[in-house]
């Protein structure tokens, strides 16, 4: 089982910049990605970028330039530094890992709770 634990989230202002993270407890045969969804009001869950166990990331085209997605693998927390942030990138985010629990078993998917992230002025 995996727990997820989320911090950093925030009111901003336009411009500004938060980091979040999200460190990974419990235990697992392995941890295969980390990553971010966020979802604002009204719309669906959408991914916002992910980092894979060989460091491998990938970022959804409307923050690239200016969200970056890293991982420390020593202490199982994935971050999210978001810079020049914009009203439309508020929604809540959530960390997502996909993990597989033993050896014989296929990989979960765990969510965490959620961190609402603000930009307004």
């Amino acid at each position: 089982q995996v727990q997820l634990v989320e911090s950093g989230g925030g009111l901003v202002q336009p411009g500004g910049s938060l980091r979040l993270s999200c460190a990974a407890s419990g235990s697992w045969f392995s941890i295969n990605v980390m990553g971010w969804y966020r979802q604002a009001p009204g719309k669906e869950r959408e991914l916002v970028g992910a980092i894979i166990s060989g460091g491998n990331t990938v970022v959804t085209e409307s923050v690239k330039g200016r969200f970056t997605i890293s991982r420390d693998n020593a202490k199982n927390t994935v971050f999210l530094q978001m810079n020049s942030l914009k009203p439309e990138d508020t929604a809540v985010y959530y960390c997502n890992v996909g993990a597989t629990p033993r050896r014989d078993q296929d990989a979960v998917a765990y969510w965490g709770q959620g961190t609402q992230v603000t930009v307004s002025s």
